[in-house]
């Protein structure tokens, strides 16, 4: 089941463990059961701290950790492996009584919570967003009596999948109900359970001094740009609804510099760990609301809080674009997806739509074509925009479909689901429909500025922030980088640079600049 290079990772985790555990499996004679089964004694015989029980459980296969002779609070319904081999590995640590790295206080606010918290989460093991919320919600199980949760593997229980109309992932049910869905945080999850943490986040911020410079935003650009500024030795801080914007959404990077391949998740965890390595004040959680220029740049935030500084680089960056049609909204996560990644496999043996053909519409079509029955791709234009290798390679596949010159109209659905699409024919103007299960939509980005629109900062027509060759904005001390700017081609790299641009153009800006403290300081002395 484990390779050698995995057994020996393993056993370097385990030694780690400070607590006696235990695995409880409940297991079948079916293929995926003896899986779990060889998997759950393999981890058991590489620790005298880990013991192996079998337990009945309403799903079959699945396995638990928890603290030897206690009932376990995590189960893992599913063979935990491919990204969540991780999830599975944490969990027999933190079930052990090794410590984990979140933040003290958060921690604390977990073992506080009051009530019954029953969590659901139905994955796929392909998705990389699914790990976090899976990881999150084991680790506060494993925090408070009172908290239990079930990783749910889509593809294995697909009556289930069927039952509660899943269709993308991850999906968290809290108590039986729908609690969330897509990426979320340990602090986004607490926070959402523990009704007064929004206002006392909201006072704590209103309370922090002003900032030399205030990065908005903690992509590639906002990260590149919290580095640079912190390097000057200035106050800097970021503020982020959650750190690796867009780029946690990536599979495979294999155009970053020096680095030949790369996954999205791990490349913002090294972002995430650089920036801490200086005095830079994270904030995650936040959502910038609005932008007032005065002595200070203010930040209004949506928990209501305001944040000051004296200089701001906005680097909110941008999200997959819509289609804008009847339906898409309706529909979103009942078959409208735009990760084929993470959402691919609950379509597995169904017929699907891609909506674009662009270099990543053909991607994820060839890559739904290994699991589904049927992909359509439908592109706007009269000839495909994806690399020649990636067309090739799709039309080598006998169950893709290409048709060019296709509007999507609407999203049909059967008031719960998706079940197909219209499109008109731009070359004879007839309308025709599609029955398809999932649509994945692949038609580039948009820029997250419209909590900007109406106010003085200035935009194009497709609301992406005007700036010069140094980042700056028509607003004196307003610098911004990244894919949210008119910069030309949206690449990880070039977002970097264009952080690193706008963070040296602040610091000239601040050192040429009389501080508002100092001149209001000067202004009392002389009353």
């Amino acid at each position: 089941m484990l390779d050698a290079n995995l057994k020996k990772q393993l056993d370097t985790y385990l030694q780690n463990i400070v607590n006696p555990i235990e695995i409880s499996v409940s297991v079948d004679e079916s293929p995926k059961g003896k899986e779990l089964n060889e998997l759950a004694t393999e981890i058991a015989d590489m620790s005298g701290k880990i013991g192996l029980v079998s337990a009945e459980d309403q799903r079959t296969p699945s396995m638990g950790v928890g603290a030897a002779g206690e009932t376990p609070r995590i189960r893992f319904a599913g063979i935990p492996m491919g990204h969540e081999f991780t999830s599975l590995v944490l969990a027999l640590l933190q079930s052990g009584g090794h410590p984990s790295k979140a933040d003290p206080a958060l921690l604390e606010q977990i073992r506080n919570l009051e009530g019954e918290f029953h969590f659901e989460t139905y994955i796929s093991l392909s998705c990389q967003n699914c790990p976090d919320v899976v990881q999150a919600l084991n680790l506060m199980a494993v925090l408070n009596p009172n908290i239990t949760h079930v990783m749910i593997d889509g593809a294995l229980f697909q009556d289930e999948v069927e039952q509660r109309q899943i269709m993308a992932v991850p999906s968290v049910y809290l108590n039986g109900e729908p609690f969330g869905q897509g990426r979320m945080t340990l602090a986004e999850i607490v926070n959402k359970v523990d009704s007064g943490a929004s206002k006392r986040k909201a006072a704590e911020l209103n309370e922090k001094a002003p900032y030399d410079v205030l990065i908005v935003g903690g992509g590639p650009a906002g990260a590149s740009a919290a580095i640079y500024a912190a390097r000057k030795g200035i106050r800097t801080g970021i503020v982020a609804e959650r750190f690796g914007g867009q780029v946690m959404d990536t599979v495979g990077i294999e155009n970053f510099i020096s680095v030949p391949y790369t996954e999205g998740p791990k490349l913002v965890a090294s972002l995430e760990q650089h920036v801490k390595e200086y005095e830079v004040d994270v904030i995650t959680e936040q959502k910038a609301a609005s932008l007032e220029t005065g002595d200070y740049v203010e930040i209004g935030l949506e928990s209501g809080a305001t944040l000051r500084s004296r200089t701001v680089i906005l680097a909110t960056g941008a999200r997959w674009r819509e289609m804008n049609v009847p339906g898409e909204q309706e529909y979103r996560g009942k078959g409208v997806a735009y990760c084929p990644h993470c959402d691919g496999p609950l379509f597995k043996g169904k017929r699907v739509a891609v909506i674009g053909g662009g270099n990543s519409g053909i991607e994820a079509a060839i890559d739904l074509a290994g699991i589904v029955e049927h992909v359509t791709v439908l592109e706007f234009a009269d000839t495909l925009r994806a690399d020649d290798v990636l067309q090739r390679k799709a039309r080598s596949m006998a169950n893709i479909e290409i048709i060019k010159s296709a509007q999507t109209t609407e999203v049909r659905g059967d008031g719960s689901k998706v079940v197909g699409l219209t499109y008109k024919d731009r070359t004879t103007e007839e309308l025709k429909q599609v029955d398809v299960a999932g649509i994945f939509v692949q038609i580039g980005l948009v820029p997250n500025t419209e909590w900007l629109k109406g106010g003085d900062l200035n935009l194009t027509r497709f609301g992406e922030i005007e700036i010069d060759s140094r980042g700056a904005t028509n607003l004196e001390g307003v610098f911004a980088a990244g894919d949210v700017t008119t910069v030309p081609f949206k690449q990880i790299i070039i977002a970097m640079g264009a952080g690193s641009t706008a963070a040296l153009a602040a610091f000239d800006h601040l050192i040429r600049t009389p501080d508002p403290a100092t001149a209001q300081q000067g202004e009392a002395a002389l009353a």
